[in-house]
């Protein structure tokens, strides 16, 4: 049944903040400018690469069907939702996600020039991917913007030029996009730090135009960066004669526990932003920390409290980077961990959400509503319906009514979350086996190398600051 605000409905309204799409290498001519279709096959020879390479990812973690993939998603290649809507919708409605936010990215397709696993490239390449990706975006998955929430992902090209950054600004706002990437995720040689006042433009025309900023995993790293790691990869991928047994220890060894993947670049985005004061000018703006875990923001925020209160007068920054956190900022719990679930008051449940990741192979897909139920046994019916839509809708301003229909129609009842059927051993071990599910709390562990960063951070930023004010 629909629901007016304020009022529950008898299913949760599940709204997935982490959900990927990827233009399929057959329509990359069709959205891409003929004027730099010359580039298109060393792009497909990128796509060799890549798709080599991180196919192994998926192969490992989809190992054991009978166990996880008992609808037969997998089997039927259901992740093709990743630019097939039909399918996309499909898959939504069987696991009683009523809207998801799409982020750009996946590990089956490669970008068009602008992320870190695509070569170097110049700076008008890198625009072109960018405008390529959201004209395809928009025309593919834009007809259900009930549904289907886009995230522009302009900050993942050069920025550095900003005139042409704010006209892409302009143009996914004026087709309903609801976020955008910040600058850095992708990062290139001469970016200023994301405190500087280069920015300002940016952060101003978000603001203008009700866009929330975007970070995601993979966030701060440069150009090329996973591109090299891939490449080096695959290469001894072919000494092993494409053997993926032997090949995948190469993987684990090299990509998978590397630093790329496990940095806490995203992080540091988001002090920049706290600790330059952009959310005192732009007290309207929201902040989503996307698919980068809550685990460690508890300590991290009390850390930062610290050396905002010892340099408050030096910087421009207002108040405690906790509190712009609880007005201005929200993290996205993608393959939510049984962990987060547990301390989610240290989190601060009005703002966390929840994120299925689909179709990565670490997400929830094509299990969510069995990770969900083991995750949210016992827990509060106010409190899982919080995390898991309740919040999103509110601080992104989604229309409450129209998805309470959706859910009406697809579920989940909140005894399908919340009762006591137990969930097959088995298969949390696969969650923990993919996604991390039974990880322990960050907590502080990682304070030393997060100190570091901050402390280099405050110096460069009290002398932008004394040389913007002087």
């Amino acid at each position: 049944m629909a629901a007016s605000e304020g009022e529950t409905v008898d299913d949760v309204i599940i709204v997935s903040v982490d959900g990927h799409a990827q233009m399929p290498p057959e329509l990359w001519a069709d959205y891409l400018e003929s004027d730099y279709h010359d580039l298109l096959p060393g792009l497909r020879d990128e796509q060799e690469v890549y798709g080599s390479v991180l196919e192994m990812v998926f192969q490992r973690a989809y190992r054991d069907p009978e166990i996880f993939d008992r609808d037969g998603a997998i089997a039927a290649d259901r992740w093709t939702g990743l630019y097939d809507v039909d399918v996309r919708l499909a898959e939504m409605d069987r696991e009683g996600t009523a809207a998801e936010f799409i982020n750009s990215g996946d590990g089956r397709i490669t970008s068009l020039f602008f992320e870190t696993g695509n070569r170097v490239q110049s700076v008008d390449a890198g625009r072109a991917g960018v405008r390529a990706y959201h004209r395809w975006l928009h025309d593919t998955l834009g007809p259900h913007p009930e549904r289907l929430l886009l995230v522009g992902t302009t900050g993942s090209g050069p920025c550095l030029d900003l005139d042409p950054v704010l006209d892409e600004l302009d143009w996914i706002a004026d087709r309903g996009f609801r976020a955008t990437a910040i600058p850095g995720k992708t990062t290139y040689a001469g970016d200023p730090p994301l405190y500087d006042p280069h920015w300002e433009p940016f952060w101003q025309r978000c603001d203008e135009r009700g866009l929330a900023l975007w970070i995601h995993n993979g966030h701060g790293h440069p150009q090329a960066a996973l591109w090299d790691e891939l490449d080096m990869a695959y290469a001894k991928f072919v000494e092993v004669d494409r053997d993926y047994d032997r090949f995948w220890e190469i993987i684990v060894a090299g990509v998978l526990n590397g630093a790329l993947l496990d940095s806490v670049k995203p992080r540091q985005a988001m002090w920049h932003l706290m600790l330059g004061g952009v959310f005192d000018r732009h007290p309207d703006l929201t902040l989503m920390m996307n698919e980068v875990r809550g685990d460690w923001l508890p300590a991290t925020l009390e850390h930062l409290d610290r050396v905002w209160t010892e340099h408050r007068d030096e910087i421009p920054a207002k108040r405690l980077p906790s509190e712009y956190w609880a007005s201005n900022c929200q993290v996205g719990l993608s393959f939510i961990h049984k962990s987060e679930v547990e301390r989610r008051d240290e989190l601060g449940i009005d703002t966390v959400s929840f994120g299925r990741d689909y179709p990565h192979s670490e997400g929830t897909w094509p299990n969510t509503l069995e990770w969900l139920r083991d995750a949210f046994a016992g827990i509060p019916e106010p409190e899982v319906r919080a995390i898991l839509g309740e919040n999103a809708i509110r601080t992104f301003d989604l229309d409450r009514d129209a998805l309470a229909r959706i859910a009406s129609r697809i579920g989940p009842s909140i005894d399908d979350i919340t009762g006591a059927q137990p969930v097959d051993p088995a298969l949390l071990e696969h969650f923990q086996d993919r996604g991390g599910y039974l990880k322990p709390f960050e907590g502080d562990r990682r304070i030393p190398e997060i100190d570091a960063l901050v402390q280099a951070d405050l110096v460069d930023l009290v002398h932008r600051s004394g040389a913007t004010t002087s």
